[in-house]
């Protein structure tokens, strides 16, 4: 059986995956004192490879966890030009993302996440590579920011998995039909 590449990712009620300054400290749900459903755990068990690009390898790096990389347990790749030594798990590569993706599936292996960002999403979906979205919709109107889907020329047909929703978010898992 192929392995999948799956979109897992949380965005805005309006469609954004960042605020216009590129922080993400609105990732709550409606109720902060009330404990989430963890669906992270449940779907990091299924993946063995996660795929980001520079701007959210940064992020993770910088903001949500200084000192401390998230996905040890995972063999990362972070797309980017810039030329950084590889690491403990993690290869920086200069290569197109819908090509990385084919290549991995090709591989044996639990499935792999598609992470983010934005620019990356797109390249992989204009690919047709991504298999599943699993997406937490955040009970927030941004009204402005990096938007997670831009207009698409084809229209990608989705059916939908599985819904659920715990402290006002909403998850939502959809399969390529």
């Amino acid at each position: 059986m192929m392995r999948k590449a799956v979109l897992y990712i949380a965005m805005s009620l309006d469609g954004y995956i960042a605020d216009e300054n590129g922080g993400v400290d609105w990732l709550a749900g409606q109720d902060p004192g009330s404990p989430a459903e963890d669906s992270y755990a449940r779907f990091i068990q299924g993946v063995d490879t996660v795929i980001m690009g520079w701007n959210t390898y940064r992020q993770v790096t910088a903001e949500l966890s200084p000192g401390h990389w998230p996905y040890e347990k995972l063999q990362a790749y972070v797309l980017t030009h810039r030329q950084c030594p590889n690491r403990g798990g993690i290869t920086f590569l200069s290569q197109e993302p819908g090509l990385l993706v084919r290549k991995l599936k090709e591989a044996p292996g639990k499935d792999i996440w598609i992470c983010g960002g934005a620019a990356l999403v797109r390249q992989v979906m204009d690919k047709g590579q991504i298999d599943r979205y699993h997406i937490s919709i955040i009970p927030i109107l941004l009204g402005k920011g990096l938007r997670l889907f831009d207009s698409r020329k084809d229209g990608t047909r989705l059916r939908l998995l599985e819904a659920g929703q715990n402290n006002g978010i909403l998850e939502l898992i959809y399969e390529k039909r």
